[in-house]
């Protein structure tokens, strides 16, 4: 005969509550009792009837988690941490890119059904709140906004702060010399970019320092976007000897194609990024940036999400966590000529 759950508790010598407790809402027993029960899971072979289960709680057993772009490296460790949390509770998780023609508002709007979905994660602040609902639970499953988030919108949230990142990296450039400082942003109309926008200018404004709109690139966070700003800064004939990128990516496009033109990093220009992904302790030269704690970022809003779920209380406000300048080879003070 198949194990039941009484064996389990048996086994890890708790109650079969208690087993049911570290199965389904593992937030609600300690570590230590956690690790005992899954240690009878494993011993007796025990199986959990997600479908029966789900049946009993009147769920799905899924969270979606929208993201705006999933070729983007940035998103990697975010969505990890939320996998963690939400897979030790035995949920699944939906990734749905919301950039891909056949997956905006319409289909979107499916997973926002209850017989869909028990949850969502929002990493795009770019979509319209109107499909999230008035916030009537009985009709749409909870909504966490992760990373991006939507301007007004009362749904909590787990962010950075943007505006201290950015001006953390133009203090950065100022404090090694640099008072010819660019700037490569991300997509109009996007939270990020507008944060990190004003970020830059404020410490721009703070040090006294020219703030030229010229100096100020178009991007849209991606590695190609990087390229052009990095074309558009050559074509100048009066140049920014440093640049903060908004993201990495960004950063590292940028880097390569002043490579490919004989400009040196950080030798003529120093160059700053946001995000910290895993290429930016790699590339050559290794980038100075902004480190995002993403891990954290996922996991958090994880579970933010079920709190939610289980019906427990909301947190007072939405989070935002620290963010940190992590040094690297890619700035030096500017060369004198």
């Amino acid at each position: 005969m198949s194990p039941k759950i009484v064996d389990v508790a048996r086994t890890a010598g708790v109650s079969t509550a208690t087993v049911s407790r570290a199965l389904t809402a593992p937030g609600k027993v300690s570590a230590k009792t956690r690790a005992i029960v899954m240690a009878a899971v494993e011993e007796t072979g025990y199986i959990v009837n997600h479908a029966a289960r789900n049946l009993r709680r009147q769920q799905t057993g899924g969270i979606v988690v929208l993201v705006p772009n999933l070729s983007n490296p940035f998103f990697s460790q975010i969505l990890s941490g939320i996998a963690s949390v939400l897979s030790g509770a035995a949920f699944n998780v939906l990734i749905a890119d919301t950039q891909q023609p056949k997956g905006a508002d319409r289909q979107i709007i499916q997973y926002l059904h209850n017989n869909r979905a028990d949850g969502l994660i929002v990493l795009d602040g770019g979509l319209p709140e109107h499909i999230f609902g008035n916030g009537d639970r009985q009709a749409r499953p909870p909504a966490i906004f992760a990373c991006e988030w939507i301007e007004g919108s009362e749904k909590l949230s787990v962010t950075i702060d943007n505006v201290a990142g950015a001006a953390m990296a133009i203090d950065h450039l100022v404090q090694l010399g640099h008072s010819r400082i660019g700037h490569v942003m991300g997509p109009p109309d996007n939270v990020l970019t507008i944060r990190r926008q004003e970020g830059t200018t404020a410490a721009l404004e703070r040090a006294h320092l020219p703030v030229r709109r010229e100096w100020y690139f178009e991007g849209d966070f991606s590695l190609p976007s990087g390229v052009r700003a990095a074309k558009a800064w050559l074509a100048l004939r009066d140049r920014p000897d440093a640049v903060f990128c908004s993201s990495d990516a960004m950063a590292c496009g940028f880097m390569s194609e002043l490579h490919r033109h004989g400009v040196r990093v950080p030798d003529d220009v120093s160059v700053v990024g946001f995000d910290d992904i895993e290429i930016a302790e790699h590339f050559i030269p290794t980038l100075t940036t902004i480190h995002q704690p993403r891990t954290t970022i996922g996991e958090t809003a994880a579970r933010m999400l079920l709190a939610r779920i289980n019906g427990g209380e909301d947190p007072v406000q939405s989070i935002r966590l620290p963010v940190d300048l992590v040094v690297r080879e890619s700035t030096s003070a500017p060369r004198i000529a």
